[in-house]
């Protein structure tokens, strides 16, 4: 059985990706959890501590999965399922992109949170910067950077449910845009 702690973290990701971290409410997420308010207030000091170490466990989660993307596909096919796994597909992916947008606002706002969404853009930079060294491009960093903004745009579109960017969509922008400078476009 998952400790407490997992167990706060796991229901602070679902509650936070469906109410928001300002509409949820603490012991709603200690009661999903199985827990009461005061163990979860003696693991969180305050909702953004919450916020911070939820978008981290969800990182992590997330990464389990990520990591075994296409590990034994070509560069372009493992390239294109990582890109798959950073869209705000139903399900999971759809709540670790509401996590981030929540992150972002509050970032925005706060700069102690600033680390956080700063270390955690870092570590999925470099998940695709060393993919994209595989393909032998020439600027692998600065194309990571243009594959990011665009995952980072048209993913807000389709997590919006604009009808004009279904994720579907959204997938096929951002590969044909890349496609031309890995050389398979």
């Amino acid at each position: 059985m998952a400790s407490a702690r997992q167990r706060i973290l796991d229901a602070a990701v679902r509650r936070i990706a469906r109410e928001g971290i300002d509409d949820v409410r603490i012991a709603r997420i200690a009661m999903d959890a199985g827990v009461s308010a005061g163990l979860l207030h003696y693991h969180f000091a305050s909702r953004d501590a919450l916020l911070a170490e939820a978008l981290e466990h969800s990182y992590e989660r997330a990464g389990d999965a990520r990591i075994a993307v296409g590990e034994d596909e070509p560069a372009p096919a493992r390239l294109r399922a990582m890109i798959d796994q950073c869209l705000p597909l139903p399900g999971a992916l759809r709540d670790d992109w509401v996590l981030w947008v929540e992150l972002w606002l509050r970032a925005a706002r706060d700069p102690e949170l600033r680390p956080t969404a700063a270390r955690l853009y870092a570590r999925l930079h470099e998940w695709f910067s060393a993919t994209i060294r595989e393909l032998g491009v020439e600027d692998p960093e600065g194309l990571t950077d243009r594959l990011l903004a665009l995952i980072d745009g048209y993913g807000i579109r389709a997590l919006c449910e604009d009808p004009e960017m279904p994720v579907e969509r959204a997938r096929e922008a951002v590969w044909a845009a890349i496609a031309p400078e890995l050389g398979l476009g």
